[in-house]
């Protein structure tokens, strides 16, 4: 019975710790990633129909899929929520996550993107 009991805490203790580690790595900056982008309202797409429908969204009624290139240059298609529509042609930041994608967003000027996104875009 004794046996038992102590395998009982040493499966609840590595539990913990499993959960502990995942959570730090799932909640951390250092796996972040940035990406710009420059917004299009052509391509935005309204998520939110307020007649009575749950936003399943949490308060991001527009969905944007734009194209965002990292620090390097390399472009890659990138999905994000804002609650309002957002202005045309302001450049954006994206902090990425792994599985978690786009965590947050800021409006940056042209001259703070790094040289290799500059080219991408028209100043």
């Amino acid at each position: 019975m004794k046996n038992k009991i102590w395998i009982g805490i040493g499966v609840v203790i590595v539990l913990v710790i499993g959960l502990s580690c995942f959570s730090a790595w799932f909640f951390s900056e250092k796996d972040s990633g940035y990406y710009y982008v420059q917004i299009d309202n052509n391509k935005i797409e309204e998520v939110n129909s307020r007649g009575g429908v749950i936003n399943l969204h949490g308060s991001m009624d527009y969905s944007y899929t734009l194209t965002g290139y990292d620090e390097n240059g390399q472009g890659t298609y990138i999905t994000f929520g804002a609650s309002r529509e957002l202005r045309e042609g302001a450049y954006l930041r994206l902090t990425v996550k792994p599985i978690r994608g786009v965590t947050e967003w800021s409006e940056v000027e042209y001259e703070e993107m790094p040289a290799a996104v500059q080219e991408k875009f028209e100043g």
